[in-house]
């Protein structure tokens, strides 16, 4: 697997990663400057040569991935018998200097129903740098020229078109994906509440609609989904900051970012 595509799979599955580049390389070293590395907490990718330089940068590298809020750092090594570092000699006769960049977990969300509300949320939503995943069982919804006003996003959109259960699709979801539900369907609505709460990995489970919708909700899913309380208390509803009331769908999907936004701040502390 080549380093770009191991920095792209350790984000789809919001895995913590460390990229590590050969920033300079003088007199004889194992790699030219630019050769690049990445670290997972079990795994790595690619090379900067092997030998004491790639140990002691994986070492690092696997420090900052436990670390609260890592930052970048430069390590030197000089390549000469004189110079012991952690994992022995490595006599090439050069110098050679490594960037250790910590690769960040961005949070991931998940609209299901992508009607006027979905679409306006994702507008939003697809400013900030998260993986955004968009589901609707309508053939009409997701189609291409719809979703052109995504096109310069910065987030990273991946839509999902199940024909039939679009509940499946909360299984393959990476960890910790934050889940919107605002379908066009009230049943449909009642299925993905259900199936949430049968999937302990995610993050938090919102729901669109009012208060008599939800009581109705919460009496199903006790009675016919055998939750208990503190279950069905994962659902959070109504979404969207407290006290706007606007129902128009671009000040409903303002409101339920905000709150978005709050929640990312409160999971980095």
């Amino acid at each position: 697997m080549t380093w770009f595509a191991a920095v792209a799979r350790l984000r789809s599955r919001r895995e913590p990663g460390v990229l590590v580049t050969v920033a300079t390389a003088r007199g004889h070293a194992p790699r030219e400057a630019g050769a690049k590395l990445v670290v997972g907490e079990n795994a790595t990718w690619g090379s900067i040569g092997g030998g004491n330089v790639e140990a002691v940068a994986i070492d690092r590298a696997r420090e900052l991935i436990a670390a609260a809020r890592p930052g970048p750092e430069l390590i030197d090594f000089a390549l000469n018998d004189k110079a012991v570092n952690r994992h022995g000699v490595q006599c090439c006769g050069g110098t050679v200097s490594v960037l250790l960049d910590p690769l960040p977990v961005v949070p991931a969300v998940a609209i299901f129903g992508v009607g006027h509300v979905g679409l306006e949320l994702a507008r939003v939503l697809a400013r900030q740098d998260l993986d955004l995943h968009l589901i609707d069982t309508r053939p009409d919804v997701l189609t291409e020229e719809r979703l052109d006003v995504l096109a310069d996003s910065v987030a990273q959109v991946r839509v999902h078109h199940p024909l039939l259960l679009p509940e499946a699709v909360l299984e393959e979801l990476p960890p910790g994906t934050h889940v919107l539900i605002m379908t066009h369907d009230h049943a449909e609505d009642a299925a993905l509440c259900d199936a949430a709460l049968r999937t302990p990995r995610l993050g938090s489970v919102g729901l669109i609609g009012s208060a008599a919708k939800w009581a109705r909700f919460r009496r199903r899913l006790a009675a016919e989904g055998g939750h208990d309380e503190a279950a069905i208390d994962r659902i959070r509803t109504p979404i969207g900051l407290a006290g706007l009331t606007g129902k128009e769908p671009a000040t409903i999907a303002v409101s339920v970012a905000a709150e978005l936004l709050r929640t990312f701040e409160a999971e980095e502390g």
